[in-house]
């Protein structure tokens, strides 16, 4: 493993850090803790006090070693990047928003002000839309819809909008300034639902898959934002024409598709809640379930060309053997298997600077919240064959019901408009819905992949690094 030490202090105020809510510093600064997939750096002593620095707010100084540093762990998760520039303007952004079947885009159009342009790309509406840039004569997709815009586009950023979708005022601001990265590739602004009145509005107010929270993150597989979608995304033209653009033969998950090729190729994608759009939801429960249903189908076609950034569950051999006890009714077994972990972790994380206690904190934590992960694979993606297997024993179907109880300590953590009864038949339903894409998907594609779970070991070779 190779030592970085930053070099200089001299400011430079174009680039702040803040610390992500994960974020743990031990050994006086130089152990850091934290990030998404978790991550263990260990510093150097000139590295600490750098970092401890800028999170008292100095900026990062314009020299080499201090630009790496701030870099490496912008990667890693464990800070955000906050730029007082940037290098584009709203003049440098073409919108890109593509149509079917659906009239009426004024809304949409009316709050791209001060861009450069916008190309309205009609995938095949049986009624024309008056004043599209292009038409395709018969629908090819949403992928072939946005290749069409982009490909028009004469700026460097390319924003892709979905018809649905209106910014709220001053959207770019939080979004163009990540690019004077110039390892950042695409940013993603949070995706709210309209707010209405009816169950399903309400629901979607809270539950919407386009909405990814409230916290910034770099977008990756296998970390807390997995994915963001193009129903609003920034996009550098470069990236697009280095890639092809999407998949046209993906009917669903191309975005999805889109965004891991990027990663792949060590290009940085974000996501930037401080801007915010608005999308309109489904307006009726089968359309809605459908939706849920389409979604569920990329699944197999995204594991068949990614691997295991598809998986339904991500754990440790440790953990997957401590949680099988758990189900197969052998409570000893689980405890025992919790216990030899926790009491090896700290073996593997001394000679980075975190402390036994720690380590065994890290590991016992890591077998609980590993639970909820196994609650959303049972009742989500394996659910036509886990839940009637586990519902044929009486432990069975005590883990069943603890497993759908997260939605009740859903309900009381985020109280949505909606009450308590509508509130578990709608989860149950989303994840029924879904799950049933999924295998769905996997018979049409004849694999398995989107169905296996991801058993790498933790920390992995990328999990505890000496910057």
């Amino acid at each position: 493993m190779s030592t970085v030490t930053p070099e200089g202090t001299e400011d430079f105020p174009r680039l702040r850090l803040t610390p992500d809510p994960s974020l743990s510093r031990l050994s006086g600064g130089r152990t850091l803790l934290g990030g998404s997939p978790y991550r263990v750096l260990r510093l150097t002593e000139a590295g600490a006090r750098l970092v401890e620095g800028w999170l008292d707010g100095a900026a990062v100084a314009d020299r080499p070693g201090q630009r790496r540093l701030a870099g490496q762990l912008v990667s890693a998760g464990l800070v955000h990047p906050r730029y007082e520039a940037g290098p584009f303007t709203a003049a440098d952004v073409t919108a890109v928003v593509p149509v079917r079947d659906r009239p009426e885009v004024t809304a949409t159009l009316g709050a791209l002000a001060g861009l450069a342009g916008a190309v309205v790309v009609d995938d095949g509406s049986a009624v024309p839309l008056p004043g599209a840039t292009v038409r395709h004569p018969a629908s090819r997709g949403p992928a072939a819809a946005r290749n069409s815009g982009w490909q028009r586009a004469g700026t460097e950023l390319v924003a892709f909008l979905d018809a649905d979708v209106v910014p709220e005022p001053g959207w770019l601001d939080a979004l163009l300034p990540h690019f004077a990265d110039p390892r950042v590739a695409a940013v993603a602004p949070r995706v709210r639902s309209r707010p209405g009145g009816t169950a399903l509005e309400r629901y979607e107010q809270e539950r919407s898959p386009l909405d990814l929270g409230p916290l910034p993150a770099v977008v990756r597989p296998g970390s807390r934002v997995g994915y963001v979608p193009t129903a609003a995304l920034v996009v550098r033209l470069s990236a697009l024409r280095a890639l092809g653009g999407f998949d046209e033969s993906m009917r669903f998950g191309e975005d999805v598709d889109l965004v891991w090729r990027l990663a792949d190729r060590g290009q940085l994608v974000r996501y930037e809640p401080a801007s915010e759009v608005r999308h309109a939801p489904r307006s009726r429960w089968s359309a809605w379930a459908r939706q849920r249903f389409d979604y569920g189908t990329s699944a197999a076609p995204l594991a068949l060309r990614h691997g295991g950034a598809a998986t339904p569950l991500r754990v440790s051999p440790w953990t997957l053997a401590c949680w099988a006890a758990v189900a197969a009714g052998r409570p000893a077994a689980a405890a025992g298997t919790a216990l030899i972990t926790a009491s090896l972790l700290p073996r593997k994380l001394h000679g980075v600077g975190v402390p036994a206690e720690e380590s065994v904190a890290l590991a016992l934590r890591g077998h609980w919240g590993a639970g909820r992960l196994f609650a959303d694979a049972v009742t989500r993606s394996w659910w036509p064959v886990a839940v009637p297997a586990l519902a044929a024993s009486r432990n069975g179907r005590l883990l069943l019901a603890a497993a759908w109880s997260r939605h009740i300590t859903d309900w009381r953590k985020l109280r949505p408009p909606l009450p308590l009864p509508q509130w578990l038949t709608a989860r149950i339903a989303d994840d029924l819905a879904y799950g049933a894409g999924v295998w769905w998907g996997a018979l049409r594609h004849r694999t398995l992949a989107p169905l296996r779970p991801d058993t790498s070991p933790w920390p992995g070779r990328d999990g505890v690094r000496r910057l």
